[in-house]
């Protein structure tokens, strides 16, 4: 079985997938108008996907992770589970009509991006195929050496350390090269070398004391999009081993982490939260059932905006329907936010060494205080995430959702077209893809910005460090990449060739 990488997806297959949703939908008693929407929301998502160019670019990336993790897992397995689609919101009709402008107003910029796309990506073939393999071995140690700095030293933003933070992507792009390299070199019979482990692990490691779920998953995301864009073909036992790791890592690391949370060192301290960590990993199923007493218990976890009737785990945390559903209502009866979270998205894009005292305001913790009891009054760090189409709704109605947020979104998928051009042909997409995977659905627009800077700069630097510098920095711990030599065949007489000419003795002089 080949991992999955879709680049086009069937719309009669969507039209069938969504037919069954409906049915289900109406079964349990949704109302038909959420239904339809439903149904509209899933094709047009699927005309998007396709017109960007499916997985095999960041933009398709982007359709895909938006839709997918946003509504329509959400919608699925509430439609599993028995429960109409339409319950537990607020103002469901509405909710449902901002999530339809949303992903037209996305197929309408992709429509647009694809117009103005570069032809031939800039960063396409910044790494030769011969310096693969010690690019890998440079970014991982530089990645392990710099994860290292920011573990044990102090720092704020800002500072040096925080400017190496924002384009520390070294050790995913270890995972990434490795991957594909192992992949090419091996001729498809395995996918993971030594720097691909070490990165992996070190990943992990970070999300297990980090108590992060996306540092957790990240290692399997981008074993999985490299492996993926390649064509991997996995035996029976190698899938049967990769669907009980993501069931452990959904039964049991995501409670762990969501647990952890409330027991970490407020001063960042490594020492203790390394002393919490192994402490709650001894035991993950005692873990696993105060993370589950504290989901069942509204006072103690008033953060979360339930869509289900009971706590559903990991399924909670893959839909903004909820979440969006509460500021979209706080909007239609408060009236909208305004633009300041556009203006002052770009104004964070202006670094620190030119505007010293510039603002950091986490607005996710600003609508947080707006919906009210979601989080304590005096806390000014924490905040929850929506998607973009609700905080477009919420900043300025359907302007927002129509106008502001697909402006944003054409820069976005023509900057990411432009620079890194099909996944299947140069990591740096692949990168971007990861990093997708979580700021699409909940990234808010304020994620939007953030990638249009930072996310553009980190990529940038990864791939001329991963061209020019990796390579050498390699070669130093590993030693020039052996290039085997082709057998040549010997050359042989041709039948019937004419001898060639001998001039006479006579013609000389």
């Amino acid at each position: 079985m080949r991992i999955p990488f879709p680049v086009h997806i069937r719309l009669w297959h969507a039209f069938c997938f969504a037919g069954l949703l409906f049915t289900a939908q109406l079964l349990e008693g949704t109302s038909l108008y959420f239904s339809v929407c439903s149904v509209l929301f899933i094709v047009i998502a699927t005309v998007a996907f396709n017109l960007a160019g499916g997985l095999a670019r960041p933009s398709g990336a982007y359709v895909f992770f938006y839709s997918v993790l946003a509504v329509i897992v959400g919608l699925c397995w509430k439609a599993m589970i028995g429960e109409p689609g339409d319950s537990n919101l607020l103002n469901p009709l509405l909710t449902i009509r901002v999530f339809l402008a949303g992903i037209t107003a996305m197929l309408a910029a992709v429509y647009v991006s694809r117009k103005l796309t570069a032809k031939r990506a800039f960063l396409r073939n910044a790494v030769a195929e011969a310096k693969m393999q010690n690019a890998t071995i440079g970014c991982m140690i530089t990645g392990l050496f710099l994860s290292f700095l920011l573990m044990v030293l102090t720092w704020q933003s800002g500072s040096a350390l925080s400017a190496l933070a924002q384009v520390n992507r070294f050790l995913p792009l270890a995972m990434v090269l490795g991957v594909v390299h192992q992949i090419r070199k091996s001729g498809g019979t395995s996918s993971v070398n030594l720097p691909v482990l070490i990165s992996g692990a070190a990943i992990f490691a970070m999300g297990v004391l980090g108590f992060s779920k996306e540092g957790m998953f990240t290692p399997l995301l981008c074993w999985a999009v490299a492996a993926g864009s390649q064509r991997y073909k996995v035996s029976t036992f190698q899938a049967i081993g990769a669907v009980l790791v993501v069931v452990f890592m959904f039964r049991f690391l995501v409670p762990y982490s969501q647990y952890g949370r409330n027991l970490r060192s407020e001063t960042g301290s490594v020492r203790e939260n390394f002393n919490v960590a192994i402490s709650l990993l001894l035991d993950l199923e005692d873990v696993r059932q105060k993370s589950n007493a504290l989901a069942e218990d509204p006072s103690a976890d008033s953060s979360k905006e339930s869509y289900y009737n009971t706590p559903q785990g990991f399924f909670d945390r893959l839909q903004m329907i909820s979440v969006d559903d509460a500021l979209i209502d706080l909007t239609e009866r408060n009236g909208t936010f305004g633009y300041s979270p556009i203006i002052m998205g770009f104004e964070n894009l202006v670094p620190h060494f030119l505007w010293p005292n510039k603002p950091n305001i986490g607005f996710g913790n600003v609508y947080s205080h707006e919906l009210g009891g979601v989080i304590a009054e005096d806390d000014s760090t924490t905040g929850i995430s929506f998607s973009p189409s609700g905080e477009g709704f919420h900043i300025a109605r359907w302007t927002g959702v129509l106008i502001v947020a697909p402006i944003l979104w054409i820069f976005l998928f023509t900057l990411f077209d432009s620079l890194c051009g099909s996944a299947t042909e140069s990591p740096w997409g692949l990168l971007v893809i990861a990093q997708f995977a979580h700021l699409a659905p909940e990234g808010m627009l304020g994620g939007v910005i953030y990638m249009l800077g930072f996310t553009t700069l980190s990529i940038i630097v990864a791939a001329l460090t991963a061209a020019y510098v990796m390579p050498v920095l390699g070669t130093l711990f590993k030693g020039p990449e052996q290039t085997g030599l082709r057998r040549i065949a010997l050359v042989r007489s041709i039948p019937r060739r004419a001898r060639p000419v001998v001039p006479s003795e006579s013609n000389g002089l």
